[in-house]
């Protein structure tokens, strides 16, 4: 019986060094959810908001963040029960919901985990999430982001909110904390 080697399987994506270089460091991980983990749609019926769709690259990507000690963290202006079972699924462990004045949960979660804004990474893509993004060592918005977030954020992603964007973010942070081939490497064998 003859054993099969499967080849070493190299990163598909690179991303600029100063871009990895502003990213490297980051210990805690800031996402808004809609208009980032969502597509900014907000489905309601008579009995209020029931679902939210999620995208499950996103979800990984969240995941890949944890093994790598990346904490992620939410703050959001919103909440539902479909937003708290999903983060939950996710095993997100920080969140605060219904909370416009974001910088203050930031600070908190920062006290709580005893780490500072340079190791601070965030994803929005409107004004109540301006106060984090430029406050965090590493920003990013979506592509559909306001005009004011996307004029101060490091990197706008290819993808837009719900489709991709958080999870370009969590690679961008995998790469630069230089976890992201051997991750990768796990699902290769």
């Amino acid at each position: 019986m003859s054993v099969t080697t499967l080849p070493c399987l190299a990163p598909a994506l690179t991303w600029p060094a100063e871009l990895l270089l502003k990213a490297q460091g980051v210990r805690v991980a800031f996402f808004d959810i809609d208009g980032v983990l969502t597509d900014g749609g907000i489905y309601v019926s008579e009995q209020g908001e029931n679902f939210k769709r999620f995208n499950t690259l996103d979800g990984h990507g969240i995941k890949l963040l944890q093994k790598a000690g990346i904490t992620p963290v939410v703050i959001t202006g919103r909440d539902s029960p479909a937003l708290r079972a999903r983060l939950q699924a996710l095993g997100v462990q920080h969140a605060h919901f219904g909370t416009e004045d974001k910088r203050p949960a930031a600070e908190s979660t920062l006290q709580t985990l005893q780490l500072g804004w340079h190791q601070a990474a965030a994803i929005g893509d409107d004004w109540p999430d301006l106060p984090v993004l430029r406050r965090a060592a590493f920003s990013c918005a979506p592509l559909q982001a306001h005009a004011e977030v996307r004029a101060v954020v490091d990197h706008l992603t290819l993808s837009a909110g719900g489709h991709g964007a958080a999870r370009e973010f969590c690679d961008i942070l995998l790469v630069a904390s230089g976890r992201y081939s051997g991750l990768l490497a796990d699902y290769a064998a």
